[in-house]
Order: structure tokens, then sequence, then C-alpha cells
């Protein structure tokens, strides 16, 4: 995928964050791709993901938190 506009997409933060000032991402749908980007640096690189390989970062992800538990 070219370097896509995204001034003008919609990021929404995981409804795990707590908004206390932790770690973490901002995701935004632009299918039919996904961009990922830091919240404390949303002007930053993003990460541009198509949807298969957004689905394996998603579970791994999840295993990750599974095992940590």
């Amino acid at each position: 995928m070219s370097n896509p506009d995204l001034s003008a997409v919609r990021w929404r933060k995981s409804s795990h964050s707590t908004g206390q000032g932790g770690d973490c991402v901002e995701v935004a749908n632009i299918a039919p791709a996904i961009a990922v980007r830091d919240s404390k640096d949303p002007d930053g690189p993003k990460l541009i993901l198509d949807a298969a390989d957004w689905r394996v970062l998603a579970r791994r992800i999840r295993a990750s938190e599974r095992d940590s538990a």
C-alpha cells in the first residue's frame, strides 16, 4: 500500500486503555488496511497492516497477555 492520507481518519484507543499515561496505541480502519500509531506521538510514524497481518498481530498480543497472566 502506498502512503495513504491519514489526516482525516478516525483513530481510536483500546478499551483496555486507562488514560493514566501508560503505553497505548491507536488504530484506524483505512479499509482494506489498518493503521496503527503511538497515542503519545500522533504525528509520528504509523504502521499500516493489511487485514491478515492485523489478525496475526492481534492474535499474538492476546496470546502474550495470556502467557503473562
